[in-house]
Protein backbone atom coordinates (compact mmCIF):
# COMPACT_ATOMS: atom_id res chain seq x y z
CA UNK A 1 0.00 0.00 0.00
CA UNK A 2 1.84 3.31 -0.83
CA UNK A 3 1.51 6.36 1.28
CA UNK A 4 -0.83 8.87 -0.79
CA UNK A 5 -3.53 5.70 -0.61
CA UNK A 6 -3.34 5.49 3.45
CA UNK A 7 -4.29 9.15 3.19
CA UNK A 8 -7.21 9.00 0.71
CA UNK A 9 -8.19 6.18 3.58
CA UNK A 10 -8.43 8.18 6.44
CA UNK A 11 -11.80 8.93 7.64
CA UNK A 12 -11.17 12.49 8.15
CA UNK A 13 -11.08 15.81 5.90
CA UNK A 14 -10.34 19.33 6.19
CA UNK A 15 -10.78 21.00 8.33
CA UNK A 16 -10.20 17.64 10.75
CA UNK A 17 -7.95 16.18 8.32
CA UNK A 18 -4.21 16.39 10.52
CA UNK A 19 -1.87 14.43 7.91
CA UNK A 20 -0.09 16.06 4.87
CA UNK A 21 1.46 13.26 4.22
CA UNK A 22 2.90 9.81 5.15
CA UNK A 23 6.95 9.86 4.36
CA UNK A 24 8.02 6.20 5.61
CA UNK A 25 6.05 3.46 6.77
CA UNK A 26 6.26 -0.18 8.17
CA UNK A 27 5.49 -3.08 10.12
CA UNK A 28 6.37 -1.54 13.08
CA UNK A 29 7.03 1.79 12.38
CA UNK A 30 4.94 5.11 10.22
CA UNK A 31 6.77 9.03 9.53
CA UNK A 32 4.69 11.84 8.56
CA UNK A 33 3.73 15.71 8.80
CA UNK A 34 1.64 18.33 8.71
CA UNK A 35 1.88 22.13 8.22
CA UNK A 36 -0.62 24.23 11.05
CA UNK A 37 -1.89 26.74 8.66
CA UNK A 38 -2.10 30.24 9.85
CA UNK A 39 -5.76 30.30 8.28
CA UNK A 40 -7.22 27.27 10.89
CA UNK A 41 -10.13 28.06 12.82
CA UNK A 42 -9.21 27.39 16.62
CA UNK A 43 -6.62 30.06 16.46
CA UNK A 44 -8.87 32.84 16.55
CA UNK A 45 -9.83 32.30 19.96
CA UNK A 46 -7.00 29.69 21.38
CA UNK A 47 -4.60 32.48 23.30
CA UNK A 48 -6.18 35.86 21.46
CA UNK A 49 -2.84 37.41 21.72
CA UNK A 50 -0.32 34.73 21.24
CA UNK A 51 -2.22 32.06 18.71
CA UNK A 52 -1.04 28.47 20.12
CA UNK A 53 -2.03 25.21 18.39
CA UNK A 54 -4.19 23.50 21.13
CA UNK A 55 -2.67 20.16 23.06
CA UNK A 56 -5.79 18.75 21.86
CA UNK A 57 -5.30 19.39 18.26
CA UNK A 58 -1.62 18.24 18.48
CA UNK A 59 -2.69 14.68 20.00
CA UNK A 60 -5.05 13.98 17.25
CA UNK A 61 -2.49 14.97 14.90
CA UNK A 62 -0.23 12.46 16.31
CA UNK A 63 -3.20 10.10 16.51
CA UNK A 64 -3.98 10.20 12.61
CA UNK A 65 -0.87 9.89 11.95
CA UNK A 66 1.24 7.61 14.44
CA UNK A 67 -1.95 5.06 15.14
CA UNK A 68 -4.98 5.22 12.56
CA UNK A 69 -2.95 5.65 9.63
CA UNK A 70 -0.44 3.22 10.80
CA UNK A 71 -3.37 0.77 11.76
CA UNK A 72 -4.66 1.49 7.76
CA UNK A 73 -1.52 -0.09 6.59
CA UNK A 74 -1.56 -2.59 8.68
CA UNK A 75 -4.79 -3.76 8.59
CA UNK A 76 -4.89 -3.39 4.38
CA UNK A 77 -4.01 -7.36 3.59
CA UNK A 78 -7.33 -8.10 5.64
CA UNK A 79 -9.05 -5.55 4.43
CA UNK A 80 -11.66 -7.74 2.20
CA UNK A 81 -11.86 -9.83 4.96
CA UNK A 82 -12.89 -7.30 7.82
CA UNK A 83 -15.26 -5.06 4.96
CA UNK A 84 -13.97 -1.56 6.12
CA UNK A 85 -12.56 -1.26 9.47
CA UNK A 86 -12.73 1.67 10.98
CA UNK A 87 -9.53 2.68 14.27
CA UNK A 88 -11.56 4.28 17.20
CA UNK A 89 -8.58 6.17 19.92
CA UNK A 90 -9.19 4.49 23.23
CA UNK A 91 -6.27 6.31 25.29
CA UNK A 92 -3.46 8.55 25.17
CA UNK A 93 -0.85 9.83 27.28
CA UNK A 94 1.12 13.09 26.20
CA UNK A 95 3.69 15.03 27.41
CA UNK A 96 3.73 18.54 25.88
CA UNK A 97 6.97 20.02 26.16
CA UNK A 98 7.02 23.18 23.70
CA UNK A 99 3.94 25.12 21.69
CA UNK A 100 3.35 25.00 18.22
CA UNK A 101 2.79 28.15 16.59
CA UNK A 102 0.27 29.03 13.07
CA UNK A 103 2.51 28.45 10.30
CA UNK A 104 4.27 25.84 11.97
CA UNK A 105 5.33 22.46 10.08
CA UNK A 106 5.52 19.52 12.39
CA UNK A 107 7.02 15.96 11.85
CA UNK A 108 5.62 12.71 13.86
CA UNK A 109 7.22 9.41 14.29
CA UNK A 110 5.57 6.40 15.68
CA UNK A 111 6.59 2.95 16.84
CA UNK A 112 4.48 -0.09 17.51
CA UNK A 113 4.38 -1.21 20.97
CA UNK A 114 2.10 -3.82 20.19
CA UNK A 115 -1.16 -4.76 18.04
CA UNK A 116 -2.84 -8.20 19.03
CA UNK A 117 -6.60 -8.55 20.15
CA UNK A 118 -7.62 -5.54 18.00
CA UNK A 119 -5.78 -3.70 20.07
CA UNK A 120 -2.84 -1.31 18.37
CA UNK A 121 -0.22 1.13 20.79
CA UNK A 122 2.02 3.26 19.56
CA UNK A 123 4.89 5.64 21.57
CA UNK A 124 4.47 8.69 19.18
CA UNK A 125 6.68 11.68 18.61
CA UNK A 126 6.04 14.90 17.44
CA UNK A 127 8.97 17.46 16.07
CA UNK A 128 9.30 20.48 14.53
CA UNK A 129 11.63 21.34 11.60
CA UNK A 130 14.91 21.63 13.72
CA UNK A 131 13.49 18.23 15.19
CA UNK A 132 13.18 19.79 18.43
CA UNK A 133 10.52 17.47 20.26
CA UNK A 134 7.34 19.10 20.77
CA UNK A 135 5.39 16.68 22.69
CA UNK A 136 5.44 12.60 23.03
CA UNK A 137 3.28 10.10 24.54
CA UNK A 138 1.51 6.80 24.16
CA UNK A 139 -1.57 6.52 22.62
CA UNK A 140 -3.85 3.54 21.57
CA UNK A 141 -6.35 2.66 19.12
CA UNK A 142 -9.13 -0.08 18.83
CA UNK A 143 -9.43 -1.52 15.31
CA UNK A 144 -13.47 -2.09 14.68
CA UNK A 145 -15.51 -3.85 12.26
CA UNK A 146 -17.74 -2.75 10.18
CA UNK A 147 -21.20 -2.79 12.27
CA UNK A 148 -19.31 -2.63 15.63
Amino acid sequence: MKSIDIVSKLPYSAPFLFVDEITSISENAIEGNYFFDKSHDFYRGHFKEIPVTPGAILAECMAQIGVVSLGIYLLSKEAAALGTPRIAMTSSNVDFIKPVYPGEKVFVKSEKQYFRFNKLKCVVIMTDTQDNILCRGEISGMILKSGS
